[in-house]
Protein backbone atom coordinates (compact mmCIF):
# COMPACT_ATOMS: atom_id res chain seq x y z
CA UNK A 1 0.00 0.00 0.00
CA UNK A 2 1.13 3.00 -1.01
CA UNK A 3 0.93 5.46 1.82
CA UNK A 4 1.47 9.14 2.26
CA UNK A 5 2.09 11.20 5.82
CA UNK A 6 1.62 14.84 5.97
CA UNK A 7 3.57 16.68 8.60
CA UNK A 8 6.35 13.61 9.07
CA UNK A 9 8.74 15.79 11.01
CA UNK A 10 6.19 16.69 13.67
CA UNK A 11 5.21 14.44 16.77
CA UNK A 12 2.62 11.48 15.73
CA UNK A 13 4.12 12.37 11.93
CA UNK A 14 7.47 11.01 13.17
CA UNK A 15 5.45 7.94 15.13
CA UNK A 16 3.76 6.87 12.06
CA UNK A 17 7.17 7.13 9.84
CA UNK A 18 8.78 4.73 12.88
CA UNK A 19 5.76 2.69 12.21
CA UNK A 20 5.22 1.73 8.81
CA UNK A 21 8.92 2.62 7.80
CA UNK A 22 10.27 -1.13 7.94
CA UNK A 23 6.85 -2.33 6.95
CA UNK A 24 7.24 -4.74 3.74
CA UNK A 25 3.31 -4.10 3.15
CA UNK A 26 3.49 0.47 2.67
CA UNK A 27 5.42 2.01 0.16
CA UNK A 28 6.19 4.98 2.28
CA UNK A 29 6.17 8.33 1.38
CA UNK A 30 7.00 11.41 4.51
CA UNK A 31 6.44 15.04 3.53
CA UNK A 32 6.57 18.18 5.65
CA UNK A 33 7.89 21.41 5.68
CA UNK A 34 12.06 21.71 5.00
CA UNK A 35 14.20 18.96 5.76
CA UNK A 36 14.21 15.70 6.99
CA UNK A 37 13.97 15.49 10.90
CA UNK A 38 13.66 11.81 11.45
CA UNK A 39 16.36 10.72 13.75
CA UNK A 40 17.47 7.81 11.07
CA UNK A 41 17.24 9.74 7.47
CA UNK A 42 14.85 8.58 4.91
CA UNK A 43 16.42 9.41 2.22
CA UNK A 44 14.04 9.49 -1.24
CA UNK A 45 11.37 8.28 1.05
CA UNK A 46 11.08 11.98 1.87
CA UNK A 47 9.61 14.45 -0.02
CA UNK A 48 9.53 18.40 0.96
CA UNK A 49 6.43 19.97 0.71
CA UNK A 50 4.46 23.12 1.58
CA UNK A 51 1.19 21.90 2.05
CA UNK A 52 -0.05 25.34 1.64
CA UNK A 53 1.33 25.67 -2.24
CA UNK A 54 -1.67 23.61 -4.57
CA UNK A 55 1.62 23.08 -7.21
CA UNK A 56 3.66 21.53 -4.64
CA UNK A 57 1.03 19.33 -3.31
CA UNK A 58 -0.18 18.50 -6.94
CA UNK A 59 3.73 17.41 -7.74
CA UNK A 60 4.13 15.55 -4.63
CA UNK A 61 0.69 13.38 -5.83
CA UNK A 62 1.11 12.99 -9.20
CA UNK A 63 5.01 11.88 -8.06
CA UNK A 64 3.36 9.05 -5.35
CA UNK A 65 -0.16 7.94 -6.41
CA UNK A 66 -0.92 7.53 -3.01
CA UNK A 67 -3.67 5.04 -1.81
CA UNK A 68 -4.04 6.68 1.45
CA UNK A 69 -2.89 10.01 2.67
CA UNK A 70 -2.70 10.88 6.63
CA UNK A 71 -2.60 14.12 6.86
CA UNK A 72 -1.75 15.52 10.22
CA UNK A 73 0.30 18.75 8.69
CA UNK A 74 -1.56 21.47 11.04
CA UNK A 75 -1.07 24.78 12.73
CA UNK A 76 -1.96 23.65 16.62
CA UNK A 77 -0.82 26.11 18.43
CA UNK A 78 -4.76 27.64 19.53
CA UNK A 79 -3.29 31.22 21.39
CA UNK A 80 -0.94 31.83 18.02
CA UNK A 81 -4.12 30.72 15.39
CA UNK A 82 -6.45 33.22 17.70
CA UNK A 83 -3.90 35.93 17.11
CA UNK A 84 -3.23 35.20 13.56
CA UNK A 85 -6.07 33.86 11.90
CA UNK A 86 -5.35 34.20 8.54
CA UNK A 87 -1.95 31.96 9.02
CA UNK A 88 -4.52 29.57 10.64
CA UNK A 89 -6.35 29.47 7.80
CA UNK A 90 -4.27 29.29 5.41
CA UNK A 91 -2.72 26.20 7.22
CA UNK A 92 -5.17 24.22 8.27
CA UNK A 93 -8.19 25.21 5.78
CA UNK A 94 -6.58 26.03 2.27
CA UNK A 95 -4.14 23.60 2.85
CA UNK A 96 -6.26 21.10 3.41
CA UNK A 97 -8.36 21.86 0.23
CA UNK A 98 -5.42 21.60 -1.93
CA UNK A 99 -4.66 17.97 -0.26
CA UNK A 100 -8.49 17.04 -0.97
CA UNK A 101 -8.66 17.63 -4.37
CA UNK A 102 -5.53 15.93 -5.33
CA UNK A 103 -6.96 12.87 -3.20
CA UNK A 104 -9.91 13.25 -5.26
CA UNK A 105 -7.83 13.68 -8.15
CA UNK A 106 -5.74 10.20 -7.65
CA UNK A 107 -8.74 7.86 -5.76
CA UNK A 108 -7.30 7.91 -2.43
CA UNK A 109 -8.26 7.50 1.00
CA UNK A 110 -8.30 10.95 3.02
CA UNK A 111 -7.47 10.45 6.84
CA UNK A 112 -7.88 13.93 8.39
CA UNK A 113 -6.51 14.84 11.84
CA UNK A 114 -8.75 16.71 13.76
CA UNK A 115 -9.31 17.54 17.15
CA UNK A 116 -11.49 17.94 20.63
CA UNK A 117 -11.64 21.84 19.98
CA UNK A 118 -14.71 21.68 17.79
CA UNK A 119 -16.23 21.29 20.83
CA UNK A 120 -17.67 23.68 23.48
CA UNK A 121 -17.00 21.24 26.23
CA UNK A 122 -20.12 21.66 28.24
CA UNK A 123 -21.40 18.37 27.36
CA UNK A 124 -18.07 15.94 26.93
CA UNK A 125 -16.90 12.97 26.68
CA UNK A 126 -17.91 12.96 23.31
CA UNK A 127 -19.15 10.68 20.68
CA UNK A 128 -18.96 10.90 16.67
CA UNK A 129 -21.80 11.93 16.26
CA UNK A 130 -22.49 14.76 18.58
CA UNK A 131 -22.80 18.67 17.53
CA UNK A 132 -19.75 20.75 17.37
CA UNK A 133 -18.89 24.62 19.16
CA UNK A 134 -15.78 25.23 18.25
CA UNK A 135 -14.64 28.41 20.85
CA UNK A 136 -11.68 29.39 19.35
CA UNK A 137 -10.61 30.25 15.86
CA UNK A 138 -8.33 27.12 16.15
CA UNK A 139 -11.36 24.78 16.83
CA UNK A 140 -13.46 26.72 13.73
CA UNK A 141 -10.80 25.98 11.73
CA UNK A 142 -10.30 22.58 12.28
CA UNK A 143 -14.24 21.85 11.93
CA UNK A 144 -14.44 23.98 8.77
CA UNK A 145 -11.41 21.82 7.24
CA UNK A 146 -13.54 18.55 8.73
CA UNK A 147 -16.32 20.02 6.19
CA UNK A 148 -14.01 20.61 3.55
CA UNK A 149 -13.08 16.78 3.71
CA UNK A 150 -16.57 15.14 3.87
CA UNK A 151 -18.41 17.60 1.16
CA UNK A 152 -16.01 17.08 -1.39
CA UNK A 153 -16.97 14.26 -3.21
CA UNK A 154 -13.94 12.04 -2.13
CA UNK A 155 -14.34 8.51 -2.87
CA UNK A 156 -13.19 7.32 0.99
CA UNK A 157 -12.54 9.87 3.58
CA UNK A 158 -11.70 9.62 7.19
CA UNK A 159 -11.74 11.91 10.25
CA UNK A 160 -9.64 11.27 13.22
CA UNK A 161 -10.10 13.34 16.12
CA UNK A 162 -7.88 13.23 18.95
CA UNK A 163 -6.61 14.86 22.32
CA UNK A 164 -3.42 16.44 23.95
CA UNK A 165 -0.79 13.97 22.00
CA UNK A 166 2.26 13.99 24.33
CA UNK A 167 5.91 11.20 23.75
CA UNK A 168 9.00 11.96 22.62
CA UNK A 169 10.64 12.70 19.32
CA UNK A 170 13.63 14.41 18.87
CA UNK A 171 13.65 18.09 16.88
CA UNK A 172 10.18 19.39 17.78
CA UNK A 173 9.45 22.69 17.20
CA UNK A 174 7.05 22.58 20.36
CA UNK A 175 6.88 20.37 23.34
CA UNK A 176 3.64 18.48 24.79
CA UNK A 177 1.85 18.94 28.33
CA UNK A 178 3.67 15.50 29.73
CA UNK A 179 7.32 16.61 28.91
CA UNK A 180 6.30 19.86 30.00
CA UNK A 181 5.22 18.91 33.49
CA UNK A 182 7.84 16.88 33.46
CA UNK A 183 10.93 19.55 33.05
CA UNK A 184 8.65 22.30 35.10
CA UNK A 185 8.49 19.41 38.17
CA UNK A 186 12.33 18.76 37.95
CA UNK A 187 12.99 22.67 38.10
CA UNK A 188 10.92 22.96 41.45
CA UNK A 189 9.89 26.12 40.78
CA UNK A 190 6.13 27.91 41.83
CA UNK A 191 3.37 25.98 38.54
CA UNK A 192 0.26 27.71 38.28
CA UNK A 193 -1.90 24.78 36.95
CA UNK A 194 -5.48 25.05 35.58
CA UNK A 195 -7.84 22.83 37.51
CA UNK A 196 -10.97 23.58 34.96
CA UNK A 197 -10.23 21.89 32.17
CA UNK A 198 -10.71 18.04 31.60
CA UNK A 199 -8.79 16.06 28.75
CA UNK A 200 -8.27 12.37 27.86
CA UNK A 201 -4.78 12.49 26.77
CA UNK A 202 -3.22 10.20 24.08
CA UNK A 203 0.11 8.37 23.91
CA UNK A 204 1.00 9.56 19.98
CA UNK A 205 2.23 5.86 19.38
CA UNK A 206 -1.46 5.06 20.22
CA UNK A 207 -2.70 7.99 17.85
CA UNK A 208 -0.85 6.67 15.58
CA UNK A 209 -1.67 3.04 15.78
CA UNK A 210 -5.34 4.36 15.38
CA UNK A 211 -4.47 6.47 11.91
CA UNK A 212 -2.91 3.32 10.28
CA UNK A 213 -5.35 0.83 11.62
CA UNK A 214 -7.78 3.04 9.47
CA UNK A 215 -6.04 3.03 6.51
CA UNK A 216 -5.85 -0.46 6.28
CA UNK A 217 -8.96 -1.40 6.41
CA UNK A 218 -9.95 1.27 3.90
CA UNK A 219 -12.19 2.44 7.04
CA UNK A 220 -14.42 5.69 6.12
CA UNK A 221 -16.77 8.24 8.64
CA UNK A 222 -15.06 9.84 12.01
CA UNK A 223 -13.78 8.34 14.67
CA UNK A 224 -12.49 9.42 18.40
CA UNK A 225 -8.89 8.35 19.17
CA UNK A 226 -7.73 9.36 22.30
CA UNK A 227 -6.07 7.95 25.34
CA UNK A 228 -8.93 6.09 27.67
CA UNK A 229 -8.05 8.05 31.28
CA UNK A 230 -10.11 11.60 31.70
CA UNK A 231 -8.53 13.96 34.03
CA UNK A 232 -7.89 17.77 34.75
CA UNK A 233 -5.31 19.46 33.52
CA UNK A 234 -3.71 19.58 37.56
CA UNK A 235 -4.72 15.60 37.84
CA UNK A 236 -2.29 15.29 34.73
CA UNK A 237 0.33 17.71 36.35
CA UNK A 238 0.11 15.72 39.61
CA UNK A 239 0.06 12.56 38.04
CA UNK A 240 3.20 12.83 35.71
CA UNK A 241 5.19 13.96 39.45
CA UNK A 242 4.16 10.87 40.51
CA UNK A 243 4.76 8.71 38.80
CA UNK A 244 8.67 10.33 37.74
CA UNK A 245 9.04 10.64 41.77
CA UNK A 246 8.91 14.50 41.35
CA UNK A 247 7.46 17.01 44.34
CA UNK A 248 4.54 18.20 42.96
CA UNK A 249 3.89 20.69 46.31
CA UNK A 250 4.99 23.91 44.09
CA UNK A 251 2.02 23.58 42.13
CA UNK A 252 -1.02 25.83 42.57
CA UNK A 253 -4.61 25.62 40.59
CA UNK A 254 -5.47 28.11 39.19
CA UNK A 255 -8.83 28.55 37.18
CA UNK A 256 -8.16 29.02 33.05
CA UNK A 257 -9.90 32.89 33.00
CA UNK A 258 -6.72 33.82 35.15
CA UNK A 259 -4.17 33.19 32.74
CA UNK A 260 -5.14 35.31 30.06
CA UNK A 261 -4.85 33.26 27.31
CA UNK A 262 -5.77 34.51 23.91
CA UNK A 263 -8.21 31.53 22.87
CA UNK A 264 -10.72 30.54 25.15
CA UNK A 265 -10.90 26.64 26.16
CA UNK A 266 -13.41 24.03 26.07
CA UNK A 267 -13.89 23.22 29.66
CA UNK A 268 -15.03 19.57 29.50
CA UNK A 269 -14.20 17.62 26.72
CA UNK A 270 -13.16 13.71 26.77
CA UNK A 271 -14.01 11.08 23.99
CA UNK A 272 -16.28 7.55 23.93
CA UNK A 273 -14.38 5.26 22.44
CA UNK A 274 -17.05 2.60 21.75
CA UNK A 275 -16.65 3.16 17.89
CA UNK A 276 -12.77 3.15 17.31
CA UNK A 277 -12.13 0.26 19.76
CA UNK A 278 -15.36 -2.11 17.77
CA UNK A 279 -14.63 -0.90 14.24
CA UNK A 280 -10.58 -0.55 14.57
CA UNK A 281 -9.71 -3.07 17.75
CA UNK A 282 -8.20 0.60 19.15
CA UNK A 283 -6.94 -0.10 22.40
CA UNK A 284 -5.12 2.62 24.02
CA UNK A 285 -2.69 2.51 27.06
CA UNK A 286 -3.56 3.82 29.99
CA UNK A 287 -2.21 7.27 31.47
CA UNK A 288 1.12 5.96 34.00
CA UNK A 289 1.02 2.61 31.14
CA UNK A 290 1.80 5.81 28.49
CA UNK A 291 3.90 7.68 30.50
CA UNK A 292 6.32 4.56 30.91
CA UNK A 293 7.00 4.49 27.07
CA UNK A 294 7.97 8.06 27.61
CA UNK A 295 9.63 7.31 30.34
CA UNK A 296 11.47 4.57 27.98
CA UNK A 297 12.24 6.82 25.56
CA UNK A 298 13.83 9.18 27.30
CA UNK A 299 16.26 6.87 28.95
CA UNK A 300 17.40 6.19 25.42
Amino acid sequence: MRILITGSNGLLGQKLVAALRKDPAVVLTATSRGPDRSPDRLGDRYLPMDITVAAEVDAVFDRVCPEAVIHTAAMTNVDACEQDPATCRLQNVTATGHLVQAAQRHGTHFIHLSTDFIFDGLAGPYREDDSPAPLSVYGHSKLESEHLVRNAGLARWAIARTIIVYGVAPGLSRSNVVLWAKAALEKGEPLRVVDDQWRMPTLAEDLADGCIRIARRGATGIFHLSGPDGMSILELVRRVGAFFGLDTAPVTPVKSDSLGQPARRPPRTGFVLDKARRELGYAPRGFEEGLAVVRAQLAG
